[in-house]
């Protein structure tokens, strides 16, 4: 009888479940700045497409994107028009390119992915073209594309004639975008010249759990920087091309029965274009050489095709590593394991050291593995959950237009999905709250379209008495598990005590989660921190007092832990994303990301930190720390003002004193840290893009021609601190690229790259 009942019941689930929830459940989504009537929400069939494998729905689903008359060609940049649109379950026949739109996100049913299926006569560069050439350059700048995903497709280009050229996905993007949860299906004869994916421009970046089945060509890429992990490539001819990049975290990569797994050889050994790549946790299967790079001895620039492997299964790989003149790494045709290997410069704590060859693994504390690699997680998508779960923030009387004050009913909203045991959906709005929203233990929050938790009033107004906007357990060390998605926090007006997000609380087992939740404070309608009243004002040092916007992007207090954030950007705005011509501003937030947790552990896939007035990432007093492809950027105005303006620096938080810290040093020093690490231990970087571009508001400062002036120093490293390890720390624009209490390590002429400054390893013994 209980088998029985144990049948009906999943029967009645199965028969609940149906669709995806995102299809099923009621979308109140709105849009406050695009009018009425605009649709937030749109599924692909509602506009005419079938999914039957048989219609063409080109025409449909480029019309379910462009409804609203979004940002698309011509259009530089919004975040007016926000856009999800759905695809259930099907196969969708397209003759021509799908162009989603700025602030679009294309979303299949995560349960049952659906099909783009190219036609044999498909015209267009990839099936999806994320940033199309109307004209001879891409549509949108593509180093300020933000704010954009594709998760749960199936990208088929099999019916396209092997030999013809073909695309599967066009995607020259930046920050806050993300691709998950793709195949790119291809024929695997030895005529197909198809790529998988495509990518050529960007300043990126993230992307997780894709798969390259066939094609001449995986994925083909150039971008600054990117962190891309759970990558399958299985018959291709070569899995990965770097075009060209600064810097590149691979990791959890399975590439089999490819030629080539990693081609980083671009421009060959006269002059190479890739800057560094860093790969570990991953496997190669049946792969004549796994890795072919340019670099050599006499690379030009010297460090140019810096490599650092750590934890790389091979398995029938005669050749693991080939260069210009043969091979470099010996491979097997058994099995046998990398554990760290790698070559350009190190400095182990000294240097510069040019070497090719075995490196010494990283400590790796236990705390942070999972089946002896890094710890990883994918964003929960709940797809095996019915509409019932979900509890909409619209439906318990949140208005989310950017006037009313919604703090009540947001909060009461988050406690009665908690008390239910439901998931908040947080349907597209701008959230205006005057006191700070408590996360409780328990909570799991998901947006649609990265609607905004939006700060404003006095109570978030006294720099000397700052107030979380977004409370993540009600004191330090508090137990508990939330899960967080798909949402980003922000200020309005003047808010100079405002902590964005405030982390306090203390999880056992499972670590609690962040996925593509940003802190963007202003440049967008609604923060009242545009254009009109933080125009730049190059040569000015007196500051705006309306332009004070934060205090702070994001603080882990003393007593938390175990917290994974895995493509999170913590964004002061440089330029206003909803004018026009994109034009420069000056607002100021004091600090970036502030880690003081006492014991970790903390895993950081692929964020970012910019813009930050005295430093991107701060981490004091903690421990049990993995980064993967870090990327900071100085403030653009800094030194008019410097680092000690218009936020004095706080003791009690271990804010840097620059007038002390620069007492007798050359060059701009009152300026933003990128990466600061005092006291602390087990912090273990994979990849670190720390760039300062602009003194003033002039870039004449960032080349090497011009010695790299932009400031003095980017990254130190304080007191105590051990095994704190970098892998491949590029910098840009400055002179001492890393520094151990106070004393120089490094410096940009002795290790210059492509357009960063690199060195490949730093360990600080």
């Amino acid at each position: 009888m209980r088998f029985v009942s144990a049948l009906l019941a999943a029967a009645s689930l199965v028969a609940a479940v149906k669709g995806h929830w995102l299809g099923d459940i009621p979308h109140q989504g709105f849009a406050p700045f695009a009018g009425a009537n605009y649709p937030v929400f749109r599924n692909v069939k509602d506009y005419g497409a079938r999914g039957d494998g048989v219609t063409d729905d080109t025409t449909a689903i480029n019309a379910a994107i462009n409804a609203g008359n979004p940002c698309n060609k011509g259009c530089a940049s919004t975040t007016m028009t926000p856009a999800v649109v759905y695809f259930p379950a099907g196969t969708y026949l397209i003759s021509s390119s799908i162009f989603p739109a700025y602030f679009t996100q294309l979303i299949g049913d995560a349960a049952a992915p659906p099909t783009l299926k190219a036609t044999p006569n498909f015209a267009g560069f990839g099936l999806i073209d994320g940033n199309p050439y109307y004209t001879p350059v891409l549509n949108w700048k593509a180093v300020n594309v933000f704010f954009r995903q594709v998760r749960n497709f199936v990208i088929d280009t099999t019916a396209i004639p092997p030999g013809t050229a073909a695309t599967g996905m066009h995607w020259p993007t930046s920050q806050a975008t993300s691709l998950q949860n793709l195949v790119f299906n291809m024929p695997a004869t030895p005529d197909v010249v198809h790529v998988g994916l495509f990518m050529e421009e960007g300043s990126g970046g993230f992307m997780t759990d894709l798969t390259f089945n066939g094609g001449a060509t995986g994925a083909s890429m150039g971008n600054q920087q990117y962190t891309m992990r759970n990558f399958k490539f299985n018959n291709c001819k070569t899995a990965i091309i770097q075009i060209w990049n600064w810097g590149w975290t691979y990791s959890g990569l399975s590439i089999n029965n490819c030629q080539v797994g990693i081609d980083m050889s671009a421009g060959g050994s006269s002059a190479v274009n890739v800057g560094s790549v860093t790969l570990l946790d991953s496997a190669f299967t049946n792969v004549p050489v796994a890795i072919l790079t340019a670099w050599t001895r006499d690379s030009n620039p010297d460090t140019a095709g810096s490599l650092v492997m750590e934890n790389i299964a091979l398995n029938n790989v005669p050749i693991a590593v080939k260069g210009p003149g043969g091979t470099m790494l010996v491979g097997t045709a058994g099995s046998m394991n990398i554990e760290a290997w790698g070559s350009g410069h190190s400095y182990t704590p000294s240097g510069p050291v040019e070497f090719a060859g075995a490196v010494t693994p990283n400590p790796r504390p236990a705390v942070l593995l999972s089946n002896g690699r890094y710890y990883t997680r994918s964003k929960p998508q709940y797809e095996n959950l019915p509409a019932s779960s979900f509890l909409s923030v619209r439906s318990a009387g949140a208005k989310g237009d950017a006037s009313t004050d919604d703090t009540a009913a947001l909060q009461n909203a988050i406690n009665t999905a908690v008390a239910q045991n439901k998931i908040l959906f947080l349907d597209y709005g701008l959230y205006r709250v005057t006191s700070t929203i408590l996360i409780p233990p328990g909570a799991k929050i998901v947006g649609e379209s990265f609607p905004v938790i939006l700060s404003s009033g006095a109570f978030f107004n006294d720099v000397n008495n700052p107030k979380p906007v977004v409370q993540v357990g009600s004191t330090s060390g508090q137990a508990g598990y939330v899960e967080l998605s798909d949402f980003v926090v922000s200020t309005q007006g003047v808010q100079a005590g405002a902590v964005c997000i405030e982390w306090n609380l203390a999880t056992s087992g499972t670590p609690s989660g962040m996925w593509d939740v940003h802190v963007r404070i202003g440049g967008f309608t609604g923060t009242q921190q545009q254009v009109a009243q933080c125009l730049k004002t190059p040569g000015n040092p007196t500051v705006n007092p309306n332009c004070l916007v934060a205090f702070m992007a994001m603080h882990v207090t003393t007593a938390a832990s175990n917290l994974y954030m895995e493509n999170v950007w913590l964004w002061t705005a440089d330029h206003d994303i909803d004018d026009q011509p994109n034009t420069q501003i000056t607002v100021y937030s004091g600090r970036g990301l502030y880690i003081e947790a006492e014991n970790g552990p903390f895993w950081l896939w692929g964020t970012g930190s910019e813009h930050h007035v005295l430093y991107q990432y701060q981490l004091a007093n903690t421990r049990n720390i993995f980064m993967g492809q870090i990327q900071t950027e100085t403030p653009y105005y800094q030194p008019t003002p410097n680092a000690l303006v218009p936020f004095k620096p706080v003791a009690a938080i271990n804010d840097p004193d620059f007038t002390a810290s620069c007492a007798g040093v050359e060059g701009n020093c009152a300026a933003a840290w990128g990466l600061r690490v005092i006291d602390s231990r087990d912090v273990l970087v994979y990849g670190a893009g720390l760039y300062s571009f602009f003194t003033d508001y002039s870039t004449a400062c960032s080349t090497f021609s011009a010695g790299q002036t932009c400031q003095q120093r980017i990254t130190s490293i304080e007191g105590s601190a051990s095994n704190v390890n970098i892998y491949n720390l590029n910098t840009v624009g400055t002179r001492e690229m890393l520094t151990r209490n106070g004393a120089r390590i490094a410096w940009f002429a002795d290790n210059v790259n492509t357009f960063a400054s690199n060195l490949a390893v730093y360990k600080s013994g």
